[in-house]
């Protein structure tokens, strides 16, 4: 899985369209090899990245859980220490 596509289901408050869009950009991206597409990808490109996020959103919309809502304040505590502990504090 791609790094900096971050878990978005069961938070509190929940992941907004700039989070969905910025993971279905961060999944073609990665899918299709290519951060930047040429002019003549850019609309199939574009396309892919609407579709994905179309599918996230209606997948988290759909998923349930009888778990309490994680914190986004706590996880990133977490992630940071996760960081800190993988490549030290200097």
């Amino acid at each position: 899985m791609c790094r900096s596509i971050r878990t978005l289901f069961n938070l509190e408050p929940s992941a907004t369209d700039d989070e969905v869009a910025a993971a279905a950009l961060q999944y073609v991206r990665k899918i299709s090899g290519s951060s930047r597409p040429s002019r003549a990808n850019r609309e199939a490109f574009d396309k892919a990245v609407a579709a994905v996020a179309d599918a996230t959103r209606d997948l988290l919309d759909s998923l349930v859980t009888t778990a309490p809502p994680r914190d986004r304040e706590v996880e990133a505590a977490k992630a940071k220490a996760r960081a800190a502990e993988r490549f030290g504090n200097g």
